[in-house]
């Protein structure tokens, strides 16, 4: 059973700091090559916020140098912690997976695996 579970959301005041989870169970070690996280707020196209494969980070211009993306492959988990938050990072956060290096990561539809979410909420 293939599933990504995010966790460690919640609210937080601007300029603070939240760190998320996603633990991957049943997604084949092959097809978590590239594992980025996304969001979403209502009314809007889900945007790429960060992504990791084989030892690099990329990022979306708009969290450079204040989240950072990391992953423990022994414990397939993946994280984004996020530092210096602002409003405009409220949404809903989602952990996704694919084969394959991370060129053009941003495209949501290159995933085949991807998590129920995890509301941050900035105020």
């Amino acid at each position: 059973h293939v599933q990504l579970v995010e966790s460690g959301g919640g609210s937080v005041q601007v300029g603070g700091s939240l760190r998320l989870s996603c633990e991957a169970s049943g997604v084949p070690r092959a097809s978590r090559d590239c594992v980025a996280w996304f969001r979403q707020v209502p009314g809007k196209e889900r945007e790429g916020v960060a992504a990791t494969d084989f030892g690099s980070g990329y990022y979306v211009d708009s969290v450079k140098g204040r989240f950072t993306i990391s992953r423990d492959n022994a414990k397939n988990m993946l994280y984004l912690q996020m530092n210096s938050v602002r409003t405009g990072d409220t949404a809903m956060y989602y952990c996704a997976a694919r084969r394959g290096g991370c060129i053009g990561w941003e495209r949501q539809t290159m995933y085949p695996y991807w998590g129920q979410g995890t509301q941050v909420t900035v105020s």
